[in-house]
């Protein structure tokens, strides 16, 4: 096949052509960065937790009444929730994963460091790990004896009471690795204030954090021995994934016999937890997709519109060829070429376009650079919808009889 014919002919058609490439570019441009804007939703929605997702309930509990003895209602609770038939540990939490509202705490690895190395999610709580399912890689748990009273501690911070404060820690496989690469991070001390340090006993595989923005950072935790003492008490229940409804149920009712007056803000299970965590990220998807279908039809229909166009106003120039000797397979091959280049010009250009628009997504929106294997995949998906849109007006090009076509003047 002669190119030179065929640019001869898109220069005589300067404007159409060039409609056509601008809006192959601009397809190509927003289709690459949407592709891996959901790839990113998709990442995120993938995010591990750290826990044993099909196995955890969680109450909420609201006390109408003040509490004379918050600690004394958790131990009652939690002795209350450990006779319902099913319940294969309960504990009480500060936060879940993916619950959205996040405790967090500056970490030093020196108590004389200025700046924080970095922030990290703060669980506290009683028999947290094993009632999560965390997996623990080395070292021990917190032991009982190691909790202390939320009330204590804020008493020995404000008189500086250093021996009343807790002394141990977990921390996650990240967060260790981020404070001390490569080295044995037991019985080292991380420091969450420049006065409280504590030694880390116990390395959990993964924890997620409560609000895990960034999946850079998602899995800097840490559990404290500390125990909460307010009248809102969060309950994390383990049980079996098929006794989960039987047992959210007797949970509730056992609790409402010890006190009816207490409200229940929030039952659920921790798949639910995460599915509307992450609801956002789905629709974000969703629209996406339709986005990048809605163009991509856009454009072929433009192709075949064009193609369609083209066809129609060169049937006399497709009769002479073809009584000249051009077979069948020549005028195909002729538009599928013609509509090769312009889709590559298209294409190059959008590659330009979707390389900047990345930049501005990357300065305003913190998302890191469109990796450069986008840009072929994406050049790969316009060329075969191009060939394909094409193909139909080339096909009824090609079946036009040759004295129809010079007749047809």
């Amino acid at each position: 096949m002669v190119i030179r014919p065929i640019l001869a002919t898109l220069r005589r058609h300067k404007l159409t052509a060039g409609l056509l490439v601008l809006e192959i570019a601009l397809t190509c441009a927003i289709v690459c960065n949407a592709v891996f804007l959901i790839g990113q939703r998709l990442q995120r929605m993938d995010m591990p937790s750290g826990v044993a997702e099909h196995e955890l309930l969680q109450i909420e509990l609201s006390d109408v009444m003040p509490v004379v003895n918050p600690y004394a209602r958790a131990e009652e609770d939690l002795a209350v929730l450990r006779q319902v038939p099913g319940v294969q540990s309960v504990g009480i939490t500060n936060q879940l994963p993916f619950g959205g509202s996040s405790s967090n705490a500056n970490i030093r690895r020196d108590p004389a460091q200025r700046d924080p190395s970095f922030s990290a999610g703060t669980y506290f709580g009683e028999n947290l790990p094993q009632t999560f399912g965390a997996r623990l890689v080395a070292g021990r748990q917190l032991r009982p004896e190691e909790y202390v009273n939320a009330d204590i501690v804020m008493k020995a911070l404000g008189e500086g009471d250093m021996q009343a404060l807790p002394k141990v820690a977990l921390v996650t496989q990240a967060m260790a690795d981020r404070l001390w690469p490569g080295q044995n991070p037991l019985g080292r001390i991380v420091y969450v204030t420049p006065q409280v340090g504590l030694r880390v006993v116990g390395v959990l595989a993964t924890l997620v954090r409560a609000n895990p923005y960034d999946p850079a950072t998602a899995q800097l935790s840490m559990v404290m021995p500390l125990r909460m003492g307010v009248a809102d008490q969060s309950y994390v229940i383990r049980t079996r994934p098929q006794d989960r409804q039987r047992v959210l149920a007797a949970a509730l009712a056992a609790l409402k016999q010890v006190n009816p007056q207490r409200v229940v803000s929030a039952s659920r299970s921790f798949d639910e937890i995460r599915q509307r965590y992450f609801q956002d990220d789905r629709a974000m998807a969703g629209i996406l997709v339709g986005v990048i279908a809605a163009l991509l039809t856009v454009t072929a229909l433009g192709i075949v519109g064009l193609a369609s166009f083209w066809v129609a106003q060169r049937r006399r120039t497709i009769g002479v060829r073809r009584a000249l000797g051009a077979t069948r397979a020549d005028i195909l091959r002729y538009f599928q070429t013609e509509n090769f280049l312009l889709a590559t010009a298209g294409i190059v250009l959008g590659m330009v376009l979707a390389y900047g628009l990345n930049l501005y997504l990357m300065a305003h929106y913190e998302l890191p650079s469109l990796p450069a294997a986008y840009l072929p995949a994406g050049a790969l998906v316009l060329w075969l919808l191009g060939q394909l849109a094409v193909l139909g007006p080339a096909l009824r090009a090609a079946g036009v009889p040759p004295v129809v076509a010079t007749r047809s003047v």
